[in-house]
């Protein structure tokens, strides 16, 4: 139990006071991680530098400083994109295609969609996250809400695509075929997705625009327009928003004084660093987490609860629940769904292969209920860096995640009655 007890000291901390406030926004979060990291070096065995050294190596793992680029870039390129007016004209522009009544089903399919092609969520939310939060800012909706429909449209495509490192790393160690674990997936997470398009479409009867939507600058739409265009070709992320970077700052010496500024290198210049320096929170929270995580993990936190949940397997059913406990629990651990899976395939592979579990199921199972972990916590990137983007707390995002929720009831639904049977 002492190892997982970072984890318990953080929701105590984090969570629980700030529930007792009444207010999120009592507790920074960040000083919350402080206190959990500085809690699990205090409850760690071993000399103070090995345990510092643990700590750092989680902060430094690969996965992680991928994943600090990607923040860094996003936060350039969102910031110049708003401050040239870029996503006002997209929304303009969305508003003006799109039908009111249409705008929510619409944002949840391009969620989708997007993230089908480029197989990343984060990708996804650094995308369309803009987008959301200028339509709420337009339409008077909630900014959490927005959020959310563009966050698990993110998750959908996450778990189907076929270039997801979570459908490669699930079907891999179970020794399926992609093509094979997408068709048993599709029965469960489809039908999920219907049910949060159908609710999308009746709550957008009630959106409405307070003025008839207008085109103006249509150039300034290019950068948006290129990037939606260059994610869904399947292009990595990386090259996606060094493009869209490219492409405000090309905008902007093209057309001087758009981004406010007679000098436009240096207001393109200007744009960048202060959209940099806005992920700065999100960086240093991440940070954080990694060497909380991997303390976690070197005190035998995946084990103890790895240990607890398979003792009381005694059937199929049961033994897909108990893979469903076992890497949501370690993506709760790790905040990361692709090393939950790396951590679980193995014990989940025996316990399939003790109680005849059909891998496909199996690596459904693993890269599914990973997934919808990685929604549901607030310190996972997702959540981090669409809240980072809305400016709302990862929190408020949470009860707005309908597709999650969806998925997580049919997830439950067939595993309980065993479907698809074939």
């Amino acid at each position: 139990m002492k190892a997982i007890s970072p984890l318990i000291f953080f929701i105590i901390t984090y969570l629980a006071t700030s529930i007792v406030a009444g207010d999120f926004y009592k507790v920074p979060i960040t000083v919350a991680f402080m206190l959990t990291a500085i809690f699990s070096i205090a409850v760690s065995k071993g000399r103070l530098n090995n345990r510092i050294r643990i700590f750092s190596r989680g902060a430094g793992r690969k996965n992680l400083m991928l994943m600090l680029w990607i923040f860094i870039l996003a936060g350039a390129f969102a910031n110049s994109a708003k401050e040239m007016g870029c996503v006002e004209a997209f929304v303009n522009l969305t508003l003006y295609i799109v039908p009111p009544d249409a705008l929510l089903a619409g944002l949840f399919l391009a969620s989708a969609l997007i993230s089908l092609s480029i197989g990343t969520s984060v990708g996804t939310i650094v995308a369309l996250v803009p987008i959301a939060v200028g339509i709420a800012d337009v339409t008077s909706m909630s900014v959490p809400m927005l959020t959310g429909i563009v966050v698990g449209g993110s998750f959908f495509g996450d778990n189907l695509s076929f270039i997801s490192d979570t459908t490669v790393v699930a079907t891999q160690s179970q020794g399926c075929s992609m093509s094979d674990k997408f068709k048993t997936n599709i029965y469960i997470a489809l039908p999920a997705a219907l049910v949060v398009m159908f609710i999308y479409a009746v709550i957008g009867t009630e959106v409405s625009l307070p003025q008839e939507p207008h085109l103006d600058n249509f150039i300034k739409v290019i950068p948006y327009l290129v990037v939606l265009i260059v994610a869904i070709m399947g292009v990595n992320v990386f090259v996606v928003l060094t493009i869209g970077i490219l492409l405000t700052g090309a905008l902007n010496l093209l057309m001087p004084g758009i981004g406010g500024s007679d000098a436009p290198l240096y207001a393109w210049f200007g744009a960048m660093g202060h959209g940099i320096s806005d992920m700065g929170e999100l960086i240093i929270v991440s940070l954080l987490a990694g060497g909380i995580l991997e303390v976690i993990q070197a005190n035998g936190g995946i084990r103890f609860i790895i240990s607890k949940i398979i003792r009381h397997i005694d059937g199929p059913r049961k033994a897909e629940f108990s893979i469903a406990a076992l890497v949501s629990l370690v993506d709760m651990c790790t905040a990361n769904n692709t090393i939950a899976i790396i951590t679980v395939s193995g014990i989940a592979r025996e316990i399939s292969e003790k109680f005849h579990l059909d891998p496909r199921r199996v690596a459904s199972l693993l890269d599914t209920f990973s997934c919808i972990m990685q929604g549901l916590i607030p310190y996972g990137a997702q959540l981090l860096m669409a809240a980072t983007l809305a400016q709302c707390n990862p929190i408020n995002i949470i009860p707005h995640l309908y597709y999650t929720f969806a998925l997580f009831a049919a997830m439950l639904l067939a595993i309980t009655f065993r479907f698809p049977r074939k």
